[in-house]
């Protein structure tokens, strides 16, 4: 063995004395064996919503785009999550808001706004169209992303004609804009004392775990 060590040794040598077009063909195909490196980025799904996305009153690992990251990440997928929820957040603050937040490359845009006008009995065409501007300027900055609508409802007491009219923008937009949709986000949720907070508007931990699953049904489709 050690005279073959001696051989590949003096072989390297006589190699390495012949000229340098003889080196630099050695060099390549010893960079053509190897192989290709891997890509490890991993793409970004964000999303982009009010005080729902950025789990108030509960801890950052119990809101809902945090437990969909640890389904990705239990699934080896390569995705990561970033959480652009605001509390407080209306349509139109989100639509001023935007723009920054898109400094960021963005492959999936999953957007929850709207609650808030609802409470707010904001004007439901202002509400659509600060939606539409939003979806707008996502899709002229990252034009190949990915989009999902999550929809929502208001609560009765704010009028059946306005409550009618608002649930509708959600899939009318989805639809225009070829976007998947979140039937509802707060389904099984809303409504369930025991699922929701002392205001009866935020959802508890367990709540969360339920509308990561109403996103997960519809965005497992979309990666």
């Amino acid at each position: 063995m050690f005279k073959n060590l001696l051989y590949l040794a003096f072989s390297l040598f006589i190699l390495a004395s012949c000229g340098g077009s003889t080196n630099e063909k050695t060099e390549t195909t010893i960079k053509d064996s190897l192989p290709a490196q891997v890509n490890t980025q991993k793409k970004n799904i964000l999303i982009f919503g009010n005080s729902l996305t950025a789990g108030l009153g509960v801890e950052p690992e119990e809101a809902f785009p945090a437990i969909i990251e640890d389904k990705i990440d239990s699934l080896g997928l390569p995705y990561k999550v970033t959480n652009a929820g605001l509390s407080g957040e209306t349509t139109a603050a989100g639509k001023a808001r935007i723009d920054w937040i898109l400094k960021q490359k963005v492959d999936v845009f999953i957007l929850e706004l709207g609650a808030n006008d609802g409470l707010r009995g904001i004007p439901v065409s202002e509400t659509e169209n600060n939606l539409q501007s939003i979806v707008d300027q996502v899709k002229a900055k990252y034009p190949e992303a990915k989009l999902i609508m999550t929809g929502m409802q208001v609560p009765p007491n704010m009028g059946a004609k306005y409550a009618s009219e608002f649930s509708v923008i959600f899939k009318k937009i989805a639809d225009k804009n070829n976007m998947a949709l979140v039937p509802f986000l707060l389904e099984n949720v809303g409504g369930v004392p025991k699922l929701n907070q002392s205001d009866g508007i935020h959802p508890t931990a367990e709540g969360h775990k339920i509308l990561a699953e109403n996103v997960w049904m519809v965005l497992k489709d979309v990666l």
